[in-house]
């Protein structure tokens, strides 16, 4: 498989991973979110589908440009995919617990331990592919404003 298909193929991933996320999120973003006492710095709900279909691509890029480089260093990459692999499963398990179990206590927790392996994650993409690790910046910034936002929404609503 070539580069471009193989980015293309975890580009593919991550979206269907965020749509189903998604999913999740799209009942209660109009019957419970809004019930919630949100901080002055929440952004509105239409920022998010398209912010997180850009960090997903550039999720499902930074992946393929990693996987790429599985002949030249293949247990490095194995490890590193390994982590991504983790990340996204807990990015879209984020999702679940907010908006499907309605808890932004434990989403709060859990989300502090998705930043603790998109940074991992980082880490190792960085060892492997600079413009892989680049491309992995603009997410941890998010998840960091999401740690935020998550735990003042928290305090708020407590």
């Amino acid at each position: 498989m070539n580069k471009i298909s193989k980015i293309l193929v975890v580009v593919v991933t991550c979206l269907v991973v965020g749509y189903f996320s998604g999913m999740v999120t799209r009942s209660a973003i109009t019957t419970w979110y809004p019930t919630l006492v949100k901080p002055s710095f929440n952004p509105p709900n239409w920022i998010f589908a398209p912010v997180w279909s850009m960090l997903y691509i550039m999720m499902g890029v930074a992946a393929g440009l990693v996987w790429n480089r599985m002949e030249q260093e293949k247990e490095m990459v194995k490890n590193a995919l390994v982590f991504f692999a983790v990340q996204l499963g807990l990015n879209a398990l984020w999702s679940f617990l907010f908006f499907g179990l309605k808890n932004p206590m434990l989403a709060g927790l859990e989300i502090i331990i998705l930043w603790l392996m998109i940074y991992e994650t980082y880490m190792k993409f960085a060892k492997i592919n600079k413009i892989a690790s680049y491309l992995f910046i603009p997410y941890l910034l998010w998840v960091s404003f999401a740690t935020v936002l998550n735990a003042s929404i928290w305090w708020l609503n407590k």
